[in-house]
């Protein structure tokens, strides 16, 4: 039987797929598939909470690595937690950030996958005079480095979400985000947030060569927030909570 294209993601909440009891929380890989080929099999490991580091001391780099097959695609996309204060996520984005990407793209390699870096999604952050503005520092430049260092596809999603925001505004970009009820949150999704970073990451691999043209949608596509589906338990690989 032949293997479905498979592409893999490792990231965190901002990807991951959420369950019925976190609705409307919506990662943005829920709706990439709606952008690439029927024939494409997603594949979502991002979990809440992690950081390049984290998702591999966990273990969780391992079960991706074992699933990997040569020929699949594995988007890496990693920040939020990586600027952390808590020990057990944060990395420094010039030493062990860079460090646990590379261990990312090296295990993809060895087993014939082929890595792709994306720079992390930009939060809702708007100065006194409404321009968006970034709230990753440094970690955006320190993947660059990575990927020219390392000769792999970079999707600019950092700098790709920061217009697309800019261009919204900060009235309209609170229909991106999780601003429903009493709950102001600006850096996870709701069902349209994650559905235009997820046409924002289709058009960026497309742009960037990193998947073959027979495993892209139309980014163009027309999406409605209500095709976005929550299972009732989203899976976990290790059977840990989603913290």
């Amino acid at each position: 039987m032949t293997r479905r294209p498979t592409l893999f993601l490792a990231g965190d909440s901002t990807a991951a797929q959420k369950d019925m009891s976190a609705a409307p929380e919506t990662g943005w890989g829920m709706a990439l598939p709606f952008f690439l080929s029927a024939e494409v099999e997603v594949v979502n490991h991002a979990m809440n909470g992690r950081s390049s580091r984290s998702f591999i001391e966990e273990g969780r780099l391992d079960v991706v690595l074992g699933a990997i097959r040569p020929g699949d695609r594995l988007l890496i996309q990693y920040g939020h937690n990586d600027q952390s204060d808590r020990p057990e996520r944060h990395t420094e984005p010039w030493a062990g950030y860079q460090e646990c990407l590379s261990r990312h793209v090296k295990g993809a390699r060895d087993r014939g996958a082929h890595p792709v870096l994306l720079t992390p999604v930009e939060r809702r952050a708007f100065d006194a005079g409404g321009r968006a503005v970034s709230t990753h520092g440094e970690y955006p430049d320190a993947m660059r480095a990575v990927a020219a260092q390392e000769n792999v596809p970079l999707v600019e999603v950092s700098a790709l979400s920061l217009a697309r925001w800019q261009q919204l505004g900060p009235e309209a970009t609170k229909e991106c985000f999780l601003w429903v009820g009493e709950t102001r949150d600006n850096t996870h999704f709701r069902p349209r947030g994650a559905i235009e970073v997820a046409r924002l990451v289709a058009r960026g691999l497309a742009d960037a060569g990193a998947l073959p043209g027979a495993w892209l949608g139309d980014p163009d596509a027309s999406v409605a927030d209500d095709r976005i589906v929550w299972p009732r338990v989203a899976p976990d690989p290790l059977g840990a909570a989603a913290l």
